[in-house]
C-alpha cells in the first residue's frame, strides 16, 4: 500500500463526515477541500543585495520540502530603484501529499513554537473561502537552523480551499487542526 499523509487520511475519515453533518451536504463531492498551500516571501532588500533572494529561496525550499522559485517585479518603480524583471521575492506552491505534510508540520510543530501563542486570527479570510496567515519569523520551523540564517524574515501562507463561504472554509481548516483564537 502506498504512503498516505496522516492529515489526508483524517480528512477522508473524519473531516468529510463532520462537515457533511454541520452544513447538510447531500453529496460527498460538495464537501470543501484544501486545494493548495502557497508560501511566499517578499525580499525588498534584494534590490541592493542579490544574495538575499538565494537565501530566501533556500529557506522556503527547506521549509516546504519542494523547490521554491524567485518571483520578479512586474513594473519599474524608480523610488525603490526597482526595474521590471528584477527578483524581489520567493514562493512555493504545495499540492497533494506535500501540502498535507506541510500543514501537519505547521500545526503540530511550528505554530506551538511561536512566542506567546494564543491561536491564529480568524480575520484572514478573503470572502471566497481562502485564508491568509502571516508568520513573523521563519525560525519557528524546525527545518531552519538558527545559526545558519543571516536575518529573521517573515512569510505569508495562503490556504486555497474549494469552499464557497468563509464559514465553510473556517470549519474545514478548524477540522484540519488550525488553532483559531476563541472570540
Amino acid at each position: 500500500m502506498a504512503y498516505e499523509p496522516r492529515l489526508k487520511k483524517e480528512y477522508k475519515d473524519r473531516v468529510v463526515a463532520a462537515l457533511r453533518e454541520e452544513f447538510g451536504y447531500d453529496n460527498v463531492m460538495q464537501v470543501p477541500k484544501l486545494k493548495k498551500i502557497v508560501l511566499s516571501r517578499g525580499v525588498g532588500a534584494a534590490v541592493a543585495d542579490k544574495k538575499l533572494i538565494e537565501h530566501a529561496v533556500d529557506e522556503l525550499t527547506m521549509i516546504a520540502g519542494q523547490k521554491a522559485v524567485a518571483t520578479v517585479s512586474k513594473k519599474d518603480v524608480s523610488t525603490f530603484k526597482l526595474r521590471k524583471g528584477m527578483p524581489i521575492g520567493a514562493k512555493v506552491t504545495l499540492r497533494g501529499e506535500r501540502m498535507y505534510e506541510f500543514l501537519d508540520r505547521l500545526v503540530t510543530s511550528a505554530l506551538p513554537r511561536v512566542r506567546d501563542f494564543q491561536g491564529i486570527r480568524a480575520t484572514g479570510f478573503d470572502g471566497r473561502g481562502n485564508y491568509n496567515l502571516g508568520v513573523t519569523e521563519q525560525i519557528i520551523f524546525p527545518e531552519i537552523n538558527i545559526d545558519r540564517i543571516n536575518r529573521i524574515n517573515g512569510m505569508d501562507i495562503t490556504f486555497v480551499t474549494s469552499a464557497e463561504t468563509d464559514q465553510e472554509a473556517k470549519s474545514l481548516l478548524s477540522e484540519l487542526g488550525l488553532p483559531f483564537k476563541k472570540n
